[in-house]
């Protein structure tokens, strides 16, 4: 039999070869040979400190207890890498891309990089591991005291608590060596890590051995092995629904917020693609740790006497058929599980208690200075270490005041509901924008309260929870009984604890969100984590200007290390094209500076640290608020000016058009001053002459008298008719001109307008006119000589300047929404485009080829139309010249 001295002399060689596997994995890390410490394996195998010295020596004890139940603390997990991977590559996403050091450091920064919450986050992780770290320091004491009493000797008290204590110092000695060799917790402990992957072996193997031994070595076989479980009340399928799913839950929501997983899980992932095979081979790797987990509770339950305790069946059933070997490398197994543990979680912890603890407190009393003096460096590594021993004491201590006496899965559960408390801000920050801090800040302090008086303190068994205060109450008040809260009883202890202080937590963190307003900087990095995938970098927070990159590089020294520090900076300085190793003090540098810094303090002492050398000028609820109103003045006045210019574009284009045709009107209104002094000056001339012959000439014959009196008449009408038009047009640009209003019919003035306007007097050619009488038949209340008018110009215009062989005019009525439309087509060649804009003007003449006018006439039925009510304009891509006279409704009359 191993005596106690052995089996230290067996844990010291142990731990040695776990300093060597350490001390190798950093040096090979040193000299960037870290490809295959940073393999999906490794990660797999890290993670495995979630199968602690509980499911190791306590999933055996469980079965005996309570059959299958044990199974839910594995499933939880299981289900959390199979169902959420999604959730998971999200953490770890942001856990990179924002510099994420520890739970806490996840909750504050998304939170506004608030302090407060993530001192609220470490409290409660402290505490709630705790009794954990007993529960290790438990399982590594009975398995020392389990081989003392074997081999014989009374070691009592030596064996007890002083067993605790030094493995207590030896856990806290171990971690400190190799937990705090690299100051940054954002990079990888590549030594811990690798050593934690050997451990996961090992205790993969010894559980391995151990189930092969019992049942092939004492059932006889699979066979004899089932026969034992169906005998024994294991192979009673027995489900308490209930708490079965409140263990599924609580295994798998702690899987996502235990402080020693969030740092496997998260930080030291080196790639969120290793998810990819951790997401079945974890599964796995549980599977196998409980595969004998059943077969071993059985035949322990029947093979030992029934006062053994079935949390040590692991080793005794070995111990108790002489098997050393296998029960050494079980002892081997059980200490791996624990230690592991221990070591994680102590590294984890003392990060999140010297970046939201130690550092704040000591900036307060350093002041402006802390930047620039004083070894920033030292008082970080200081403050890890020493929060290491002194987290792993505190674990000694519960132990030591709690007796060490409960289960070990009622230790674990403890630890769980406490550390899931950060659940609800954890999933609603990741996935709310509108999450607050407030919110955050209620739900954590309100679950924490719940949690410590249901379930942690009672677990203590202070005088505060005697008996009669769990039986009736504090102060004698039932309806504050511990476990039976608000009058509710009859429920487990665990569940009661669970429902209460998450509901309340979750119904207090939603409250609080809703009913508070997040601050700029709780929205930008709300935006950033909730969008984590869209938006990678960090939220550009700070102002340039002010920070002097000389205090910046000391400061960076003093927590970084002077060669670090200085290759960041003259990175940054070649990224910004400056000359020498400073970089200008830019926000993009300052926000890159400030991630570096917060994986060495966390978040928000990095943001404070930063925050006084630049002067405070971090991004306040005013300053965002001007930004906001001068990016807003700055997107209006752009669209001004972009209006603005469009506008200017569109008034220089119809100036240009506008000025075009002014010259194009200004040609044609000397044409049409030519024009009309022609087309005056040739009657009157002819007047003149012939009225000359008529007065001095007395020997006329009756038929020359009568032939030049007649030359006059034709004369004087010709100047009347101009005349007659410059009026007509004069009068109704003035405004002056009388409409007589009358009812008539659409087709008799149009047979007045044809038989007007279709043939001239010297044409050799007459002008054809096509009609649908049907359509014509309208009545109209208008003023019928005007719009006759109208009428005769256009057909006239028609007959004097289509070009076609045979000239032919096409007139079509329609309606046309809720209008009376008048269509005159013919098939000449049309008007020029550049023609078209200024055919109603004045001044304008289609030709100066052809006889006629004086160019009035489309201009005074402009006017006409205007007076009238309607439009006349002019119809493009009709093949020929098209003009549309259009009616409203009220002058046209439908026929009855």
């Amino acid at each position: 039999m191993i005596s106690f001295n052995g089996l230290v002399v067996i844990c010291l060689a142990y731990v040695a070869m776990l300093f060597a596997v350490a001390f190798t994995a950093d040096r090979f890390a040193r000299k960037g040979h870290s490809r295959w410490l940073r393999s999906p394996i490794v990660y797999t195998l890290s993670l495995s400190i979630y199968a602690t010295a509980w499911t190791f020596y306590g999933a055996v004890g469980s079965a005996a207890r309570s059959g299958l139940e044990y199974i839910t603390i594995y499933l939880g997990p299981s289900l959390v890498m199979f169902g959420w991977w999604w959730l998971l590559r999200k953490l770890v996403r942001i856990g990179r891309s924002q510099r994420i050091t520890s739970v806490a450091d996840l909750i504050s920064s998304r939170f506004g990089k608030s302090n407060l919450l993530a001192v609220l986050v470490t409290i409660l992780s402290v505490i709630a591991a705790t009794p954990y770290i007993a529960l290790q320091l438990q399982s590594v004491t009975v398995s020392f005291e389990v081989f003392a009493n074997g081999g014989g000797t009374d070691t009592g008290e030596v064996v007890g608590r002083n067993t605790a204590f030094w493995v207590a110092i030896g856990l806290a000695i171990f971690t400190v060596i190799f937990g705090t060799r690299n100051l940054d917790a954002n990079e990888r402990h590549h030594g811990v890590v690798m050593a934690i992957a050997v451990e996961a072996v090992v205790k993969l193997t010894a559980l391995l051995a151990v189930g092969i031994f019992v049942v092939w070595g004492l059932a006889g076989g699979v066979s004899q092995t089932l026969e034992v479980i169906e005998a024994s009340e294991l192979g009673q399928w027995q489900v308490h629904g209930g708490r079965w799913a409140g263990l599924i839950f609580i295994s798998g929501a702690a899987f996502l917020c235990l402080p020693r997983m969030f740092q496997v899980l998260v930080v030291e992932a080196a790639d969120e693609d290793h998810l990819r095979t951790a997401s079945w081979a974890f599964p796995a790797y549980l599977m196998a740790m409980s595969i004998f987990v059943v077969p071993i509770a059985a035949v322990g339950l029947a093979v030992l006497p029934s006062d053994a305790n079935p949390d040590l069946f692991v080793l005794t059933l070995p111990l108790s058929q002489g098997a050393e070997g296998v029960a050494v490398l079980s002892f081997l197994g059980g200490f791996s599980s624990a230690t592991s543990m221990v070591i994680v979680a102590a590294i984890a912890l003392s990060t999140m208690v010297s970046n939201h603890i130690v550092m704040p407190i000591w900036l307060r009393l350093a002041g402006g200075r802390a930047t620039i003096s004083g070894d920033v460096r030292n008082v970080v590594l200081t403050a890890r270490r020493v929060s290491i021993v002194s987290i792993v004491l505190l674990g000694y201590m519960y132990y030591a005041v709690s007796g060490g006496g409960s289960a070990l899965a009622a230790i674990g559960l403890i630890s769980f509901v406490g550390v899931v408390q950060v659940l609800p801000s954890m999933i609603g920050g990741i996935f709310w924008r509108g999450a607050t801090r407030t919110g955050a800040v209620a739900g954590l302090v309100i679950g924490s309260v719940i949690w410590l008086y249901t379930f942690f303190l009672p677990s203590i068994g202070i005088e505060v929870f005697s008996e009669r205060t769990l039986a009736e109450g504090p102060w004698g008040l039932g309806w504050l009984r511990p476990q039976a809260l608000f009058g509710i009883a009859g429920l487990d202890p665990f569940l009661h604890a669970l429902l209460w202080s998450l509901a309340l937590n979750a119904l207090a963190f939603f409250g609080g969100s809703v009913l508070s307003f997040p601050t700029p900087v709780e929205r930008l990095q709300g935006a950033q984590f909730v969008n984590i995938f869209q938006h990678s970098g960090g939220p550009r927070s700070w102002s340039s200007g002010v920070a002097q990159t000389e205090d910046l590089l000391i400061m960076a020294q003093r927590i970084l290390g002077p060669g670090e520090a200085i290759a960041l900076f003259r990175r940054e300085a070649e990224r910004q094209g400056v000359r020498g190793d400073l970089p200008e003090p830019r926000p993009d540098f300052l926000e890159t500076l400030e991630r570096e810094l917060a994986g060495s303090v966390g978040a928000a002492t990095a943001h404070a640290m930063v925050g006084q050398i630049v002067g405070g000028t971090s991004v306040s609820v005013q300053d965002l608020i001007a930004v906001a109103d001068e990016s807003a003045q700055l997107m209006e006045y752009s669209a001004r000016l972009e209006a603005q210019s469009a506008e200017l574009s569109s008034t220089a284009r119809q100036l240009r058009e506008a000025n075009d045709k002014l010259t194009r009107l200004s040609v044609q209104k000397d044409a049409f001053l030519s024009q009309i002094s022609h087309e005056l000056r040739t009657p009157m001339s002819s007047i003149r002459a012939f009225s000359e012959i008529l007065r001095d000439s007395g020997g006329l014959s009756a038929e020359e008298q009568s032939k030049f009196a007649s030359i006059i008449h034709d004369e004087t009408i010709r100047l009347t008719r101009l005349l007659d038009d410059i009026l007509d047009l004069s009068v109704m640009e003035n405004g002056r001109v009388s409409l007589n209003m009358r009812e008539g019919r659409l087709c008799d003035v149009l047979d007045r307008a044809v038989a007007a306007g279709s043939v001239g007097e010297s044409d050799e050619v007459s002008l054809e006119v096509r009609r649908d009488r049907s359509t014509e038949d309208i009545v109209l209340y208008t003023d019928l000589d005007r719009l006759s008018q109208v009428f005769i110009n256009i057909i006239s215009n028609a007959r004097k300047y289509c070009e076609a062989a045979k000239p032919r005019l096409t007139i079509r009525v329609r309606e046309q929404n809720r209008a009376l439309a008048i269509d005159f087509i013919d098939n000449g060649q049309g008007i020029p485009r550049d023609s078209r804009d200024v055919i109603f003007e004045k001044f304008a003449r289609i030709s100066d080829q052809r006889a006629g006018g004086a160019g009035l006439g489309l201009a005074i039925c402009r006017q006409v139309m205007e007076r009238l009510g309607g439009t006349i304009t002019y119809l493009p891509g009709q093949g020929g010249a098209g003009f549309r006279v259009l009616l409203p409704r009220k002058a046209a009359l439908a026929a009855e």
